[in-house]
């Protein structure tokens, strides 16, 4: 029995270190369309870009904007490097942009930097040093996704939040005033935000830290069966949205697919989240392509 669950063990754990499986040959359209309106063929990667000088990202693990350029990255092929910045530094972003943001990308050939994700993106594919341009297509405009996601935020806020800084393991987390920025600044449901921080007047100075600490604590105590349950259920929904294991939705990898991903990406860190078989598929598939690990082996 020990050996089976130590085989089982090697095995999930080995994926870290495979490269995504993919054909790579040079792109000539901006996406590979489905046979038919039934089957869906992987997207193909370019070519390996390597720059004599790398693009670096800077970036928070949790943070899905921040998620969205690297997993844009990946999906063009570009080797780049990531710097994980630490959640309470404020000196080293604003000295790069300006103020406390991430992602920030930077073009050290081009002493070049900037923020925003969606921008990044942009930038990064109708560029040709970084590949063919074009290669990640518009998002669609797919509002039933967009509904889920707004449904599901309350639901995700309590069950990833306290996961985030309980498993001790994310690189912005490591130290403990990463931990405390990040609870200080990101209220629990059902508090909004202007109550959990305040406005800092002595009207609304915000809840004391000790509170904040408590509810945490609390949170990560308190058995997730119920919510489990409610996550679950609305996985499967999103099952039947997503197109195929391989883009959310019709016609190719999109930015829909950037977001959504970048968005789901999290809900791997939650213990017991049980994910239908095509949209673990998808997970598994953009997470190779875009060579972005996600969380199930430290999950909560």
């Amino acid at each position: 029995m020990k050996i089976f669950a130590y085989v089982v063990l090697l095995a999930a754990t080995t994926n870290a270190f495979m490269a995504p499986m993919q054909t790579v040959k040079p792109r000539n359209s901006r996406a590979v369309m489905s046979a038919s309106a039934t089957e869906a063929s992987p997207f193909v990667q370019g070519p390996r870009i390597i720059r004599d000088e790398l693009p670096v990202v800077y970036v928070y693990d949790h943070c899905p904007f921040c998620v969205r350029v690297r997993l844009a990255l990946g999906i063009k092929n570009v080797k780049h490097n990531v710097v994980f910045l630490q959640n309470d530094d404020v000196p080293t972003p604003t000295k790069l942009i300006g103020k406390k943001i991430a992602p920030i990308f930077g073009i050290p050939e081009d002493e070049f930097i900037m923020s925003e994700s969606l921008d990044i993106i942009e930038k990064v594919d109708s560029d040709e040093r970084f590949g063919t341009t074009g290669q990640i297509l518009p998002a669609t405009g797919r509002k039933d996704i967009k509904a889920w996601q707004k449904s599901v935020q309350t639901l995700l806020r309590t069950l990833q939040r306290p996961r985030y800084v309980a498993t001790g393991l994310l690189p912005e987390f490591q130290q403990l005033d990463g931990r405390h920025a990040f609870i200080k600044n990101h209220q629990l449901p059902p508090y909004e935000k202007p109550e959990w921080k305040g406005d800092g007047t002595d009207e609304n100075p915000g809840m004391p830290m000790d509170e904040k600490l408590k509810l945490y604590a609390e949170a990560m105590a308190k058995d997730p069966a119920p919510l489990l349950e409610d996550l679950n259920a609305k996985l499967i929904e999103l099952n039947d949205m997503v197109f195929s294991e391989h883009h959310c939705s019709e016609g190719g990898i999109s930015m829909d697919d950037v977001d959504l991903w970048s968005r789901l990406r999290s809900v791997t860190i939650i213990k017991g989240a049980q994910w239908p078989e095509k949209l673990r598929s998808y997970m598994d598939n953009l997470a190779a392509l875009g060579d972005v690990p996600l969380y199930d082996q430290m999950a909560l």
